[in-house]
């Protein structure tokens, strides 16, 4: 997108913070006077870390890793969050979008593959605004837009064109669990349209002969200890929905973080076996292209 396009989304994008529809719980604040809705976010973006990071999938780290955009506050309270400490306590630094702008910059002088924006949701506008920025100073990096799948079509609309690269989470398929786990039952429904949204916007993930993602959809599911079934439920979705060829991340990385150890089922890691069988369904199913973790 030309930088006239960028300043049209972005302006666009600033007007929706009187009114704030960027996720699906449409609070409707307005974060341009001060308000916070549920996810605490107000007008600035709060930022916790900028880093090269080399722990994402292949495509996306390569060998000089992905320069990576850590978002404070999230608008989903995953009981087992990883990065509660940002997401749920917003402890990070507030930015203007010209100063976050300069950050992409370094990130591309360091050598990174792309800009990653993780918990992007409710900073879709400024996001917006500091590729702007950047742009401006001949950024050219891929944009990745690396979230919990909790989108609003309004906010992914305002991206299309902008972001290369989407890595969403699908969660659970069960509403049930969705409450249980994350307090966000309305999950699978809106969860599903904003994958199907992204992959119509730049299709399944395509790279270049270096093997480095240029552009398209990488879905990410993180299997949960004794929730087996779920993950199950997760993948026959997907394939029905996106079909085998669309790339699929299985992460065993969970631990019992944030409030987990307090809730039964969940005070444990993922076991072996667990992880194993989840990979077995991802191959029976026919899937074709399933990135694995070590258990």
């Amino acid at each position: 997108m030309d930088i006239a396009g960028l300043e049209d989304r972005y302006e666009g994008g600033m007007r929706a913070l009187e009114r704030c529809l960027l996720c699906p719980r449409a609070c409707g604040v307005n974060r341009r006077e001060g308000q916070t809705g549920f996810c605490g976010a107000g007008m600035l973006p709060r930022v916790a870390a900028v880093s090269v990071h080399h722990g994402e999938e292949p495509p996306i780290t390569g060998s000089r890793g992905s320069g990576t955009v850590f978002f404070s506050h999230c608008n989903m309270r995953c009981i087992f969050c990883q990065n509660y400490p940002i997401s749920q306590l917003g402890i990070g630094e507030m930015l203007s979008t010209e100063e976050l702008g300069e950050r992409l910059l370094w990130l591309e002088r360091k050598g990174a593959h792309n800009v990653n924006f993780v918990t992007p949701t409710p900073h879709v506008p400024q996001l917006i605004g500091a590729v702007l920025a950047a742009r401006k100073k001949g950024f050219a990096l891929p944009v990745v837009y690396n979230s919990n799948g909790f989108d609003s079509l309004y906010a992914l609309e305002l991206l299309e064109g902008v972001v290369d690269i989407f890595l969403p989470d699908v969660k659970t398929v069960s509403p049930r669990l969705a409450e249980e786990v994350s307090s966000t039952p309305a999950y699978p429904g809106h969860n599903a349209a904003a994958v199907s949204e992204m992959v119509r916007q730049v299709g399944a993930l395509s790279v270049g002969e270096d093997e480095i993602a240029r552009r398209g959809v990488l879905i990410r599911h993180l299997v949960l200890p004794g929730k087996v079934h779920e993950t199950e439920k997760v993948l026959g979705a997907l394939r029905k929905t996106h079909g085998t060829q669309i790339p699929l991340s299985l992460m065993s990385q969970y631990f019992p973080a944030h409030r987990a150890a307090s809730f039964p089922g969940y005070e444990r890691r993922l076991s072996r076996e667990e992880y194993e069988h989840s990979v077995e369904t991802a191959l029976r199913l026919g899937f074709e292209n399933v990135f694995l973790q070590e258990i």
